[in-house]
C-alpha cells in the first residue's frame, strides 16, 4: 500500500513562536533553557499535528534554530577558526555568531555568508572551505530529535542534506584552485557515524537531502555521488535520496543508479520526469511530490489522483510514497488561522496543515477509500476559481498587448544621461545614502496595529508617521548623508505594502513564512490581473522631499522581486504577471517624478534569485526579467536618476543581464564577503555607477570606521571614484537604532575620509 510522507514542516510556529524566542535568547531576555524548552514544545507540536494528520512518514531533524545548512556545519564540525575551537561540540552561541556574528565580551567576529537556497526566498548560511580542515561529529541534533520523537511515540524519518550538495552549496577559501568536493573523502566518515548512531537509535529509513541533483552537474560531482552513495548504503540505514525544486533530466541515469532504497522526485515542478523515472527506478522505493510544497493553491485532487492511478500501474503501488514536492517550509501553516479572509479566494487556497491533508486523501484514494465529500468540494472549488470574473480584467489586458519595445527603452543612452544627473544633482564624489528603509521599532508597529484595529484615526496615525519621518530626515541631514530616505515607516513590508495598493493582489492575516534565521515575511498572493489602484508612495516621498534641500530618494519593489516574493497565480504564464506589475510599477515612477523627486530606487534584490536551475531556462527568463524592470524604469527624463538594488547573488553568469536593466545605479551586498562579489562588475567593465555595500546589517555587529574604509579601498581598487556610491548592504528595517546611528555615522565618516584621499591625489 502507497504511504503517504512529508518531507519537512515550517519551523517558526503559528505565532511566530519561534522567531519571539530567539529573539528574545539575543537580548538576554531569555535563557538557553527556555529557548530550547520554546523549541522542544514547537516540535512536538508540529509533529503530533503531521500524526494526528494521518500522515504515516513524520520528518525529524527538520527542525532548526536558525538554518538547516547551519545545523549541517555544525553537526560536521565545518566551524571555521575565528569562531573558537568546538571540541567536538558546536555550542548555541558559537552557532549564533556563524549566522550572525558576535560582538560581545572582547569578541568581534564577522557572521558566514548568507545566500539564497535555490530559487527561494529562504537564505541558506554558506559553508566555508579551507585547506586542511577537518570534520567531527559535534553536533548530534539530528539523532537527539529521532530519539526525542521516539519517546513520544513517533518514529519518524531523520532528515539530513546530504554530503555532495553540502559541499557543493559551500565555498572555498585561502588557496587558489580549492575544490570543495575534496573534502568529500574526510566528509564522509562524519556522515556514517551519523547514519550508524541514528540505526542504533532504530531508525529504518533516513530522507537524505540531494537538491543539487536537479543542477547541472560537472562530471567530478556525477563521481562524487557515486562515491559518497558506495560508503553511505552500506551503513545500515534505508536512504530515501531526496531531489526537489526541478527534473533530474541528465542526472536521472546516475540518481536511479545509486545504491539507496529510495528516491523522491518534485512532480509539480517538473511532472514530465515521472515516467521516466519510474520506468528506471530499478525497484526502489518512489515518493512523488505531487502536493505543491511552494505555493498555497489547492491540490487539484481529481488530477493528482490520476496521475497516482497512472504510477501505480506502471509500478508497484507498495513502492509509491505520496508526499510534498519539497519541505512544507516554504508555505504558511495553517489556513484556519485566516478567518478574516475573503471567502472565495479562501476556499481556493491550502497552506502547510491543509497540503497534509490533501496528502492523506490521495493516498486513501489510490487505496480505494475516496473521500467523496472531500473530492467533490475540491473539484468545486477548482472549477470556482477557473471562472471567476475577479481573475480577469480586460483593461490590463488590453494595455499588455499594446506593450512595444519603445516601452523599454529609456531616452538616452546611459553616458549621455549620467552627465545630464550629475549636472542637476550636484553630489560630491562617493555620495553616501542608504538602502531605503531604517529601524521598524516597537513604536512604529504598535502604532500601525492601534490604526489598522481602528484605535486610532488616520489623522493621527499620519501626524505619527510625519513626525517620524521628519526626525529621520534631520537626522540624516546632521550626520551629513548626502541622499536621504524618508525611512519607510508607513510600511510594513517592502511586497506587502505594494500589494496591498494593487488590484489582483491578496493578503494573509498569520501567513507567515521564514526567510533567514528569525526573519519572517507575510508573502501575499497574486490571485488575478495586476493593476495601480492610485499612487502608492508619492505622498510621503513628496513629504521627505518638502523638509530638505537634499535629493530625497523614492523607493519601490521593482516587478521581478514583487512577483517571487509572492504566491503567485498559476494559470498564466509567470512573464505575462511579471510585465503586468512592471506596468503598475511605471505609473508609480513616472508619478514620483512628477512630484518632484529626482532620484527612484526600484528594488530588483529577486532578480538572480528567479533564476531557473539550469542554464539551458535561463535565457527565456532574463529576458522577460529585464524586460519587466525596463518598462518599470523607463518612463522618466534622463535627469531622473534610476537606482536598483540587488541581494547575496553570484552576478558572475547573469552580469550582462544586468547590465542590460540599464539602471543609472546599482548597489549590491558585498561585505560579508569583503567586496568579491564586486569582481563581477570589474571583470565585466559595468559602465554605470555601483555601490558596494560596506555595512552588513544582516548582522548586529557595529563595523568601524576604519573597517568600511578598508571595503572602500578594496572598491576604489578597480573601480573609478566617480562610479562608486556609499551604503549599507541593504534596508535596515530589522536593525535598531542603537546599531544603526553608531554604523552609518561611521559610514559616512568613511566616505569623507576616502574623498578627501582622492581629492589630495587628484589635486596632485
Amino acid at each position: 500500500m502507497a504511504l503517504a510522507a512529508n518531507l519537512g514542516f515550517p519551523r517558526v510556529g503559528a505565532a511566530r513562536e519561534l522567531k519571539k524566542a530567539v529573539e528574545a535568547y539575543w537580548k538576554g531576555a531569555l535563557s538557553s533553557t527556555a529557548l530550547l524548552d520554546t523549541a522542544k514544545e514547537l516540535r512536538m507540536r508540529h509533529m503530533n499535528l503531521q500524526k494526528n494528520a494521518g500522515v504515516d512518514i513524520i520528518p525529524s531533524g527538520d527542525f532548526t534554530l536558525y538554518d538547516h545548512v547551519l545545523d549541517t556545519i555544525a553537526m560536521v564540525g565545518a566551524v571555521p577558526t575565528r569562531y573558537g575551537a568546538v571540541a567536538g561540540d558546536v555550542s548555541l552561541d558559537t552557532y549564533f555568531a556563524m549566522a550572525r556574528g558576535s560582538q560581545k565580551d572582547g569578541t568581534d567576529v564577522v557572521a558566514m555568508e548568507m545566500t539564497k537556497w535555490f530559487d527561494t526566498n529562504y537564505h541558506y548560511i554558506v559553508p566555508e572551505f579551507r585547506k586542511g580542515m577537518k570534520f567531527t561529529l559535534s553536533s548530534r541534533k539530528v539523532i537527539a530529535d529521532f530519539v526525542e520523537a521516539k519517546e513520544a511515540g513517533i518514529t519518524a524519518r531523520p532528515v539530513i542534506l546530504g554530503p555532495v550538495s553540502f559541499l557543493l552549496l559551500g565555498k572555498c577559501y585561502g588557496e587558489d584552485g580549492l575544490d570543495a568536493l575534496s573534502f568529500l573523502p574526510d566528509l564522509l566518515p562524519v556522515y556514517e557515524s551519523v547514519l550508524q548512531e541514528l540505526h542504533a537509535q532504530g531508525a529504518s529509513w533516513v530522507q537524505i537531502d540531494e537538491p543539487c541533483l536537479v543542477l547541472d552537474l560537472s562530471d567530478a560531482a556525477k563521481e562524487a555521488y557515486k562515491t559518497a552513495y558506495a560508503r553511505l548504503s552500506t551503513v545500515g540505514c534505508s536512504l530515501m535520496l531526496t531531489t526537489y525544486f526541478g527534473a533530474l533530466k541528465d542526472n536521472l541515469a546516475l540518481a536511479t543508479s545509486l545504491p539507496v532504497e529510495g528516491l523522491h522526485i518534485d512532480v509539480v515542478r517538473a511532472p514530465e520526469q515521472m515516467d521516466d523515472v519510474l520506468a528506471h527506478a530499478n525497484g526502489k522505493v518512489i515518493s512523488l511530490g505531487i502536493v505543491d510544497g511552494r505555493n498555497i493553491w489547492k491540490t487539484d485532487l481529481s488530477k493528482a489522483l490520476n496521475r497516482l492511478e497512472h504510477a501505480a500501474e506502471r509500478y508497484s503501488a507498495d513502492k509509491i510514497i505520496i508526499a510534498p514536492s519539497c519541505s512544507l517550509l516554504h508555505s504558511p501553516i495553517d489556513l484556519a488561522l485566516e478567518t478574516d479572509m475573503d471567502a472565495e479566494l479562501k476556499s481556493w487556497l491550502a497552506f502547510a496543515t491543509q497540503k497534509l491533508d490533501e496528502i492523506v486523501l490521495l493516498r486513501d484514494a489510490l487505496h480505494g477509500n475516496k473521500h467523496v465529500i472531500a473530492f467533490s468540494n475540491n473539484e468545486a472549488a477548482i472549477a470556482d476559481r477557473q471562472v471567476s470574473i475577479r481573475i480577469h480584467d480586460k483593461a490590463v489586458q488590453a494595455r499588455m498587448a499594446k506593450l512595444s519595445a519603445k516601452d523599454t527603452e529609456r531616452h538616452s543612452a546611459f553616458d549621455d544621461r549620467i552627465e545630464k544627473q550629475r549636472t542637476a544633482l550636484n553630489l560630491p564624489l562617493l555620495p553616501t545614502t542608504t538602502i531605503g528603509s531604517f529601524p521598524q521599532t516597537q513604536e512604529i508597529r504598535a502604532m500601525r496595529a492601534k490604526f489598522k484595529k481602528g484605535e486610532i484615526t488616520e489623522q493621527a496615525y499620519d501626524a505619527f508617521l510625519e513626525q517620524a519621518t521628519t526626525d529621520v530626515i534631520r537626522w540624516q541631514e546632521e550626520i551629513d548623508i548626502d541622499v536621504p530616505v524618508h525611512g519607510e515607516f508607513e510600511r510594513n513590508d517592502m511586497v506587502e505594502y505594494f500589494g496591498e495598493q494593487l488590484n489582483g493582489y491578496a493578503f494573509t492575516q498569520h501567513g507567515w513564512v521564514q526567510s533567514y534565521g528569525s526573519r519572517c515575511v507575510k508573502p501575499p498572493f497574486i490571485y488575478g490581473d495586476v493593476s495601480r489602484k492610485n499612487p502608492m508612495t508619492v505622498r510621503w516621498s513628496a513629504f521627505a522631499q518638502s523638509l530638505t534641500k537634499r535629493p530625497v530618494k523614492g523607493m519601490l519593489t521593482g516587478p521581478v522581486t514583487m512577483l517571487q516574493w509572492s504566491f503567485v497565480r498559476d494559470d498564466q504564464p509567470r512573464s505575462t504577471t511579471c510585465k503586468q506589475i512592471a506596468l503598475a510599477v511605471r505609473d508609480e515612477v513616472v508619478d514620483l517624478e512628477q512630484a518632484g523627486i529626482t532620484i527612484i530606487q526600484i528594488d530588483e534584490p529577486a532578480l538572480r534569485e528567479g533564476l531557473p536551475l539550469r542554464h539551458a531556462d535561463w535565457k527565456d527568463y532574463l529576458t522577460w526579467a529585464v524586460e519587466s524592470f525596463r518598462i518599470s524604469a523607463a518612463g522618466v527624463q534622463d535627469e531622473t536618476q534610476i537606482h536598483t538594488h540587488m541581494c547575496y547573488s553570484e552576478f558572475n553568469d547573469i552580469i550582462h543581464s544586468i547590465a542590460d536593466l540599464d539602471a543609472d545605479v546599482i548597489s549590491i551586498e558585498t561585505s560579508r564577503s569583503a567586496m568579491e562579489l564586486l569582481d563581477a562588475f570589474v571583470d565585466f567593465k559595468y559602465p554605470n555607477e555601483i555601490g558596494p555595500g560596506v555595512y552588513d546589517i544582516h548582522s548586529p555587529r557595529v563595523p568601524s570606521q576604519s573597517e568600511m574604509e578598508h571595503l572602500l579601498q578594496k572598491a576604489l581598487d578597480v573601480l573609478k571614484p566617480e562610479q562608486i556610491w556609499v551604503n549599507p548592504d541593504c534596508g535596515l528595517k530589522t536593525r535598531g537604532w542603537a546599531e544603526v546611528r553608531p554604523a552609518l555615522e561611521a559610514m559616512v565618516a568613511a566616505a569623507k575620509a576616502q574623498r578627501q584621499q582622492i581629492e589630495k591625489s587628484q589635486a596632485a
